[in-house]
């Protein structure tokens, strides 16, 4: 299997995850049940399911009153298109 395939396989499945994970957490918040800690939404989206944990997070309305998830996904996002930027302009990945 071609490796861009891989890595695009990977991005869908963890950003789902980032997605799901704010969604699950928002639920178990308002249920009073066990909560998904922070540092594990953070991981996923260090992960690469920063954009998914983005639009979960205002579409759950969730965290949005914590400044270091306003303003921690979208860096952590923008680090990854930089990244991404880097890797594709530099050759190093080659998307056909």
């Amino acid at each position: 299997m071609d490796v861009i395939i891989i890595i695009v396989i990977y991005l869908v499945i963890i950003n789902i995850v980032g997605f799901a994970s704010m969604g699950i957490d928002k639920w178990k918040a308002k249920h009073h049940a066990w909560r998904i800690p922070e540092r594990i939404l953070f991981t996923i989206a260090i992960f690469g399911g920063s954009l998914g944990s983005l639009i979960g997070m205002y579409t759950f309305r969730h965290k949005t009153k914590h400044w270091y998830f306003v303003y921690g996904f979208p860096a952590i996002l923008a680090i990854h298109i930089i990244i991404a930027a880097y890797l594709i302009g530099s050759g190093n990945i080659i998307i056909m």
